[in-house]
């Protein structure tokens, strides 16, 4: 008699360690997700990660009207650790803002920086939503930890007090150079291995901040073409190539 293994119903982030045989109650909108969404029944396969110890299989045990029940079974995917990549942007407007944290965290990026700038025009950053966001795009692209997200700082507090060992790119649309981020990143490779991309708002960084960009350690400015690319679109862009160059 022929044995198929059933195939797991969704993946979702734990906000806990997992370790085999644990029973874990999911709750609210999780709970919804599983109840109403995908209509889960009992003996359904469940994958769950909890960005600490990879990623295991459960299976339901009890659906109830508050909760329902996972029964932890083997872990099947060893924690591997993300890139050392941080974003730091320029916050935009919430639905586009969306659309970058989830294109950023499938890219792989360990750490996203929300940082105000003198042309900044969105205020009140909500960074519980941006995790929201995140948790998401790991659970549908099959990454096996959350980017942190931290609170948003101002352009100069985060200069201030940038690692010195960090290269900085910086994607300026006045950039005249004729190399393409790609060249540029290609000759950082050998000497640098910690990265992170800088996004200015829609209206640039002024003549002031971009003095300060470009005078502290390892920024160096790139250029993403002959066109001005909106916020997110220039987010992805430069993310992905410097993944592809650098890993």
């Amino acid at each position: 008699m022929l044995f198929i293994m059933q195939k797991p119903k969704t993946r979702i982030f734990i906000n806990k360690s997992i370790s085999s045989n644990l029973i874990i109650y999911v709750k609210d909108k999780q709970h919804h997700y599983l109840k109403n969404v995908m209509r889960i029944k009992i003996n359904d396969k469940i994958n769950i990660f909890d960005g600490i110890s990879g990623e295991w299989t459960s299976t339901v045990i009890a659906i109830n009207r508050e909760n329902i029940a996972l029964r932890v079974n083997e872990n099947i995917k060893k924690m591997k650790s993300s890139p050392d990549l941080w974003l730091i942007f320029a916050p935009i407007k919430q639905n586009r803002m969306s659309i970058a944290i989830q294109k950023a965290t499938e890219l792989g990026v360990s750490k996203i920086i929300p940082c105000s700038t003198e042309y900044t025009n969105i205020k009140n950053v909500n960074v519980k939503n941006l995790y929201q966001n995140a948790i998401e795009a790991s659970e549908q692209s099959e990454r096996l930890d959350i980017p942190t997200i931290e609170k948003e700082v101002g352009l100069k507090s985060l200069l201030d007090s940038w690692p010195k060992d960090r290269k900085l790119i910086y994607c300026d649309e006045k950039n005249a150079d004729n190399k393409s981020i790609i060249e540029t990143i290609m000759s950082l490779k050998n000497t640098t291995k910690k990265w992170s991309v800088l996004i200015g708002p829609e209206g640039g960084f002024s003549d002031i901040e971009q003095d300060l960009i470009l005078k502290k350690n390892g920024g160096i400015s790139v250029s993403l073409g002959n066109t001005i690319l909106r916020s997110d679109t220039a987010i992805t862009v430069a993310l992905f190539c410097v993944k592809e160059i650098t890993s």
